[in-house]
């Protein structure tokens, strides 16, 4: 049973920056290619970064730029680092693998931008 558990998100200012974690249980981790999703509110669930197993990065165009995903096989665990935050980017952040499989949701983290 794959499970992801994703944490740092929180409340921060425009302009400021948080690091997403996401611990993944399983033993695919290393060939999985990873991503990072968000939904915002009213809105549906998007990809906004992912990586494969080899490295090979890509991003939505509106975090571009400003976030970073990055992958540590050895600790099953991805993460994203979000710089120069805007309101635009308050949403939940999930990880999940790509493409998605669907019974791999975990609860995300709540990223909210405002002052």
């Amino acid at each position: 049973q794959v499970q992801f558990v994703e944490s740092g998100g929180g409340l921060v200012q425009p302009g400021g920056s948080l690091r997403l974690s996401c611990v993944a249980s399983g033993n695919r981790f290393s060939i999985s290619i990873m991503g990072w999703y968000r939904q915002a509110p009213g809105k549906q669930r998007e990809l906004a970064a992912r990586i494969s197993s080899g490295g090979t990065i890509n991003y939505t165009d509106s975090v571009k730029g400003r976030f970073t995903i990055s992958r540590e096989n050895t600790k099953n665990t991805v993460y994203l680092q979000m710089n120069s935050l805007k309101p635009d980017d308050t949403a939940v952040y999930y990880c999940n693998v790509y493409p998605i499989r669907a019974a791999y949701w975990g609860q995300g983290t709540q990223v909210t931008v405002s002052s």
